[in-house]
């Protein structure tokens, strides 16, 4: 941690990055609750993905904050870059293997668009 003289903006930074690593908790906690409580397999992704991504980047932030390291800050936007990349394509690939091994009910999709059946050509 690279050392700065006490002032106004480095109380300020340390609050910012204080409230943003509890959003950040709380979001994480959220979406772990989520993933317990719903019953489908769609609710838990979308309950799992969505604060998930967001509370790891206000996490992220919060840190970057309070490290005040340019390779460190460096790091930590890679990860959120990836995070950000990965995080939409693992979860529509886990929705569709999920559809394909009958896992989702069809019915409670409205409409149904991976029906090729239903689809309007």
């Amino acid at each position: 941690m690279t050392e700065v003289e006490p002032g106004f903006w480095t109380t300020v930074a340390d609050v910012v990055a204080g409230v943003s690593l509890l959003a950040g908790a709380f979001l994480t906690l959220a979406a772990a609750v989520g993933a317990l409580r719903f019953d489908s397999l769609l609710a838990r992704m979308h309950a799992i993905t969505k604060p998930q991504v967001l509370g790891l980047v206000l996490l992220l932030l919060g840190l970057a904050l309070r490290v005040r390291s340019w390779s460190a800050v460096a790091m930590l936007v890679l990860v959120v870059v990836f995070q950000l990349a990965t995080a939409p394509v693992s979860a529509h690939l886990v929705s569709r293997a999920g559809f394909r091994t009958g896992k989702v009910d069809p019915d409670a999709l409205v409409p149904n668009e991976m029906d090729p059946e239903a689809r309007r050509d």
